[in-house]
């Protein structure tokens, strides 16, 4: 099943369930905005996809978006005295990029497939639990080494088939890792890579001893929207 949507690259890798603030100031995405509060967009939804390269993505340069992305849920948006916006949007299915238009709006429009996960024999099935017993507990050791982390432990009462991204929007992790887990199908290999990644981040840090911090904290890096 293919769809439209509004893109907005960025530097960063949107996650299904994960929270995603954004401050709109460029003019084009000011459009989107406007488009999505007033349902000129459906369902109030634009495409999150991060950028291999750089820090912007022109009509001459849509080879450096990745080929997967994920659907962004605008749930507020404040206009400022200025015209620019504070949003809060929040991950929702993932899409593999078909096609980019770059003429037909404002900002960039491209035709999307949904990207569902793929079933699982009923053998792996049966260790799904095991493996978000393993991956909790890395993600434990993770928190333990790092102090602290970005947010609050996910519920028992996560589905299986989000856990790894709930575990992953705890910790600071980089965008290839975080790309990774986006682009896996399977919840199970998902498990095991967030379980791998998370015990070797905590291995950084106890050898370290470091705590992970934002790169926004270590200085101002050029962003645009």
């Amino acid at each position: 099943m293919t769809t439209t949507l509004p893109l907005f690259p960025l530097g960063t890798v949107l996650l299904p369930g994960a929270s995603l603030p954004l401050h709109v100031f460029e003019p084009r995405y000011r459009q989107l905005t406007v488009d999505l509060v007033t349902g000129a967009v459906p369902e109030r939804t634009f495409g999150v996809v991060s950028i291999k390269q750089g820090w912007e993505v022109g009509a001459e340069n849509v080879q450096a978006l990745a080929e997967v992305g994920c659907a962004a849920v605008l749930q507020e948006a404040r206009r400022l005295p200025d015209g620019r916006f504070d949003l809060t949007t929040r991950g929702d299915r993932r899409f593999r990029l078909l096609e980019v238009d770059e003429d037909s709006a404002p900002y960039l429009v491209a035709t999307v497939q949904w990207l569902p996960d793929t079933s699982a024999p009923p053998e792996v099935e049966a260790l799904l639990p095991l493996l978000a017993e393993s991956a909790r507990a890395a993600h434990g050791r993770y928190r333990q080494a790092a102090y602290q982390s970005v947010g609050r432990p996910p519920g028992p009462d996560t589905p299986v088939a989000d856990l790894a991204y709930s575990l992953a929007g705890d910790c600071l992790l980089t965008l290839e890792d975080r790309q990774r887990l986006l682009e896996e199908t399977s919840p199970a290999r998902r498990l095991r890579m967030v379980r791998k990644v998370l015990h070797r981040e905590a291995g950084i840090l106890d050898a370290l001893s470091a705590v992970p911090a934002p790169l926004s904290e270590l200085g101002h890096l050029p962003h645009r929207n």
